[in-house]
């Protein structure tokens, strides 16, 4: 199966960039991001590769000036731009000068691509490397007929270099963000025999493309398991250290606390009795994890009013969610090959992790489904979907959906069961109507049940949902 299955979009989106370029016989200009290991490098040399035009692959290090700028006129002279072979030998001291040697002899028949990858890079040791390519933008490259590419996996730092305070604000033609893969494409590259496997196969591999591509055909959970945890330098195991080595490597409070909360805490004490991590120094963490970083979200009780107090925090990647739970705390037993022991532990707790696991999932794909308006009139009028729980957490619902995100009533409230051959029963739904007194704005809101084996007869829910109404949502 293709690494690019769920990725139509985003090709076609820059074709499209492409055609301009080759309309208007002036430069395009895309701005990507996205979370490491999601598949942004392959999708810009697969792009290339496709496009059948000449073009420069630059992966910008982290290094000086001059070693960057060397390592620029290395990845030109390897290119097939036309300019190739006046850069063998040669050297440069500017940006400037660079890159608009770089754009020689390209023409309006024959356009190139040059890719920047890892952007973010340049600037660490450069820091007027963003007013260096604006400049050369400006006075060179704008006019000429080329597709520049700049990509970073540092997403808040992407954010800043186009925003109102940086010289390149207003400079990209388009921004585009590489999310993670779906579950409906995850279902598809891993072969998955039906929306209930898709789902969780999506929440032990994510949405990054190479892992959903390592599961074999006819392999069921414990088999994969198996082969991808057969030591610690497989994929799966170094995959989750490769992205925290790189998102913490200064920052390793915020890396105790996400450990934490990827053990499975999910409020303020609890996360800070867990990583040793108190005052604001816990307050800063966190406000890395989920602003800075985005790996980490944070939920408030969603009812009318929303509760402002008591947030939880969750892992916000399933395979980061996975790893953090099952495999970085033992990543020793598989140093010592006893991966068994890992697995076996995994598929002791697998059902009661993908029932907690499975929420966030749920309420986006339920959330997506809402922009129909039809049902969304039909569950009255809902639009955003969250979740409720007490301050002490002696009340909790699974689904609350409401018109606003600050709503003035709550349309419906909702329990997941995602058992696997027990239907949702009767008694259960009783139980989420008697919580509507509980649940603020939700005196008369319906009653929704989704549940991953079905539900019994005589239910009493205004709507019900099961995998393969929720998987059609992407």
């Amino acid at each position: 199966m293709s690494l690019f299955v769920g990725r139509a979009t985003e090709l076609g989106a820059l074709g499209s960039e492409l055609d301009l370029v080759r309309q208007s016989g002036g430069a395009r200009f895309v701005w990507m991001r996205g979370r490491r290991r999601v598949g942004k490098s392959r999708l810009v040399q697969e792009f290339c590769d496709r496009s059948r035009v000449r073009y420069c692959f630059y992966q910008a290090p982290r290094r000086s000036r001059a070693d960057a700028l060397a390592d620029l006129v290395d990845a030109v002279s390897e290119s097939s731009l036309p300019a190739a072979s006046a850069f063998e030998g040669a050297s440069y001291n500017s940006w400037g000068t660079a890159l608009r040697a770089a754009v020689q002899g390209v023409s309006a028949s024959e356009p190139a691509i040059i890719v920047i990858d890892e952007l973010p890079y340049l600037t660490e040791l450069d820091t007027g490397f963003a007013a260096d390519l604006q400049r050369a933008w400006d006075r060179t490259l704008d006019a000429a007929p080329i597709l520049l590419v700049c990509v970073g996996s540092d997403v808040r730092m992407m954010d800043v270099l186009v925003g109102e305070r940086s010289p390149l604000h207003g400079r990209p033609t388009r921004e585009m963000r590489i999310d993670p893969l779906s579950p409906a494409a995850v279902g598809r590259i891993t072969h998955a025999s039906s929306a209930a496997e898709a789902f969780d196969r999506y929440l032990v591999v994510g949405g990054f493309p190479l892992l959903a591509a390592s599961w074999p055909r006819a392999a069921g959970m414990r088999e994969f398991l198996a082969e991808a945890l057969r030591d610690d330098q497989t994929p799966f195991a170094t995959t989750a250290l490769r992205i925290m080595a790189s998102e913490f490597e200064r920052e390793l409070q915020a890396r105790n606390v996400i450990e934490a909360i990827g053990h499975g805490e999910s409020a303020h004490g609890r996360i800070q009795s867990r990583s040793g991590v108190k005052g604001n120094t816990l307050t800063d963490a966190l406000q890395v994890l989920v602003d800075a970083k985005r790996l980490v979200a944070r939920d408030l009780p969603f009812a009318a009013p929303p509760g402002k107090t008591a947030a939880k925090y969750t892992v916000a990647d399933p395979y980061i969610r996975f790893w953090l739970r099952f495999v970085g705390p033992h990543i020793d037993e598989l140093s010592r090959g006893r991966s068994d022991l890992v697995v076996e532990r995994i598929m002791r707790d697998w059902s009661a992790y993908r029932g907690h696991a499975v929420e966030p999932v749920v309420r986006e794909g339920l959330e997506r489904l809402l922009a129909d308006v039809v049902l969304s009139e039909r569950l009255g009028g809902a639009r955003h979907v969250g979740s409720w729980w007490r301050r002490d957490h002696a009340v909790e619902v699974d689904l609350v959906g409401a018109d606003a995100p600050e709503p003035s009533r709550v349309a419906f409230i909702g329990s997941i069961k995602w058992r696997e051959n027990e239907p949702l029963a009767a008694s259960e739904m009783r139980d989420l109507a008697g919580k509507r007194a509980a649940v603020p704005g939700a005196e008369s809101a319906k009653l929704l049940a989704v549940s991953r084996a079905g539900v019994r007869e005589h239910l009493g829910a205004d709507a019900t949902f099961g995998p393969a109404e929720l998987l059609s949502a992407w």
